[in-house]
């Protein structure tokens, strides 16, 4: 049961930091971008937050670790298999959230974009899990409808959350103005990817990259922390390294090659990306400990990604002062992503115990072999057991009874 707490506890720690990740984040895009970008219609800065979630990666997620394995140490121990497979993980994950960037980038929106992501990257997380651990026959049908329960309430959530609605006599002419830049807006995107079917293209191909990458996650780290004796730290670390590689190195060489129109003297928006990163961090070491608690990603990953847009969208309805329009459906996506999470958690697959051996038992071996026996040797050992039998007298040459 204590146990069961602590895996609890840990990957709660992770759906809130994931949680607010997204808000926090945009907030910093928002603020990071320059006047003159403003100007130019750019609203949301790109690489430079990228840049800092990076940073924030390498603090908690490599000088951190590095630090409290060199003084208190920890239990385990550095292996190249799982130092790689860690590193692909932070790699996929860094990878998995340029993929979002991309596809707003391609005119996705998050209103089909993070439903698609939030719900596709669990089922491919639990059914990678399950593949290897080699359990797909121990799939059970509680197990099924709690997963599907989880990423339709997601879906639910995410689709239905509460929009500011404008006053009626504003509309026409609030919608007349929207009008002309969207559509502005669209031609240009037109011009610039070819046509409206590639980009659909692009984006398709962008939110496939985040479920693949953010789906296989959880996986490959829970190998990578089990070929390294289950340390908590030196998989965080390897997460860290590889997040700084791809989203440090990378922007800034892309940076120096095309800039954005962002800076990072805006001190707000620079924390808040900060900040973000941060939170990412702090929810990897989160899976990274439930895992070390004996959670398994088969049900960890898919309550942390149900979880995860369900704290993020109410973080945002709760931020847009939108609390009093929250609908029935919305309510429905709730209560369906907590009954599923229970679901899958109590019926997820677990392994069986080790059977047995039915084989009766090898007999010791006698460490005195008759066949080496002397003559004498073995007519002293056959009296002392007539002598046992006897209560261990024996009648002597003068008639005296000895023991």
């Amino acid at each position: 049961m204590r146990s069961l707490l602590f895996v609890v506890s840990s990957f709660a720690i992770t759906i809130l930091c994931w949680g607010a990740y997204g808000p926090v984040l945009h907030l910093g895009q928002e603020q990071m971008v320059t006047d003159a970008g403003r100007a130019a219609g750019e609203h949301f800065a790109r690489l430079r937050p990228f840049v800092c979630v990076g940073l924030a990666y390498f603090v908690i997620g490599v000088i951190v670790p590095a630090a409290l394995l060199k003084t208190k140490g920890e239990k385990g121990e550095w292996t190249a298999s799982g130092a790689i497979l860690s590193l692909i993980a932070g790699a996929l994950g860094a990878v998995g959230a340029l993929g979002i960037i991309m596809a707003f980038n391609f005119g996705g929106t998050p209103v089909f974009v993070m439903p698609l992501v939030f719900g596709g990257a669990p089922v491919v997380n639990s059914f990678l899990t399950i593949y290897m651990a080699k359990k797909l026959r121990e799939i059970g049908p509680l197990f099924q409808a709690g997963l599907i329960m989880v990423l339709l309430g997601a879906v639910t959530v995410l689709t239905q959350a509460p929009k500011k609605e404008k006053p009626e006599a504003e509309k026409p002419a609030v919608a007349a103005e929207a009008d002309a830049p969207v559509a502005a807006a669209e031609t240009e995107l037109t011009d610039e990817t070819g046509s409206w079917f590639s980009r659909k293209v692009l984006q398709i191909l962008s939110i496939v990259t985040t479920v693949l990458c953010w789906g296989a996650y959880g996986p490959l780290l829970h190998k990578g922390q089990a070929a390294m004796g289950h340390s908590r730290m030196r998989p965080l670390l390897c997460v860290g390294v590889a997040y700084f590689a791809i989203a440090v190195v990378v922007p800034n060489l892309i940076l120096a090659v095309s800039p954005e129109q962002s800076h990072y003297g805006n001190f707000s928006g620079t924390m808040w990306s900060l900040a973000a990163g941060a939170a990412g961090a702090i929810g990897a070491l989160g899976i990274i400990l439930a895992f070390n608690f004996g959670g398994k990603p088969v049900y960890v990953m898919p309550l942390v990604f149900g979880g995860a847009p369900v704290v993020s969208t109410l973080i945002s309805t709760w931020a847009a002062g939108l609390a009093g329009q929250i609908s029935s459906f919305f309510m429905a996506g709730m209560i369906l992503v907590i009954a599923g999470a229970a679901i899958t958690l109590v019926f997820a697959p677990r392994g069986t115990p080790p059977k047995q051996s039915t084989a009766p038992p090898a007999e010791p071996d006698d460490p005195i072999k008759p066949a080496e026996l002397s003559a004498a040797e073995a007519s002293a050992i056959e009296q002392r057991s007539k002598d046992a039998i006897t209560g261990g007298t024996r009648t002597g040459e003068n008639g005296d009874s000895t023991v």
